[in-house]
């Protein structure tokens, strides 16, 4: 066991079967364990730490099964208008209804920028039950449970971030499927790009306008996203409740 521990010491990131083919070859007289008693001899040694692991979200599990229930975001599809200045559009649409609820053009995806969009919402439309997005920035961060400052918002509100997978675009796939298919989002709203961030948001609310009240989409039945929508009973509160 020594020789083994002394090897590990010298070898950190060998493995159990290395040090013994190496053992082995070394002192062929010596009569050497299997490499699963020798892995457990290192680990009782403590020679062996077993790395943590990162917890990632998993699949999305609520249902989009009434207004308000969910409600998707996205930050995708930065482009430059035609000023040379990036725009983001962030998309945020009622799973249910499909109705696009905001499509604003911002400077970047901090935070601060999509925050006064959302609290527009939430006071126009009232709170949804949750909020459907992919891990990126504004919605979520690398620290410890994955919470960005917008995300630590809607808790306070009462309102559940509900992250897609890691890679999983598919786990919120009807607002995937507004950014990029035929005679949607990118294809009538940025192409060409407007003159400057003003121009574009009204491009962007002309396309908003139409894609809720006039484009019956054939998923609803041929019945527009602004039919199906009414909206939310929870109230956005005067006073932010306290972090717990």
């Amino acid at each position: 066991m020594d020789a083994r521990c002394e090897l590990r010491g010298r070898h950190p990131t060998w493995g159990p079967k290395q040090l013994l083919t190496v053992l082995a070859q070394r002192r062929p007289a010596v009569v050497l364990p299997a490499p699963s008693t020798a892995a457990a001899l290192l680990k009782r040694a403590g020679l062996v730490t077993t790395p943590r692991r990162r917890r990632t979200p998993g699949r999305p599990t609520g249902l989009m099964d009434a207004p308000n229930a969910i409600w998707t975001a996205d930050v995708k599809g930065e482009f430059k208008t035609r000023d040379g200045v990036y725009c983001y559009p962030l998309t945020i649409a009622d799973g249910y209804s499909r109705l696009l609820l905001a499509c604003r053009a911002l400077p970047s995806t901090a935070a601060a920028g999509a925050r006064p969009v959302f609290e527009r919402l939430f006071r126009e439309h009232g709170l949804p039950e949750r909020i459907r997005s992919d891990n990126g920035v504004p919605f979520a961060t690398i620290a410890l449970g994955r919470r960005s400052a917008l995300s630590v918002w809607w808790v306070r509100l009462s309102i559940r971030p509900d992250l897609i997978a890691p890679g999983s675009p598919q786990q919120n796939g009807r607002h995937e499927r507004m950014h990029r298919t035929h005679r949607t989002l990118k294809a009538e709203a940025t192409r060409p790009p407007e003159s400057g961030a003003r121009a574009q948001h009204r491009r962007f609310d002309a396309f908003r306008a139409e894609y809720n009240d006039e484009r019956p989409p054939e998923a609803l039945g041929q019945v527009t996203p602004a039919s199906r929508y009414a909206p939310s009973p929870r109230p956005y509160p005067a006073r932010l409740p306290a972090l717990e």
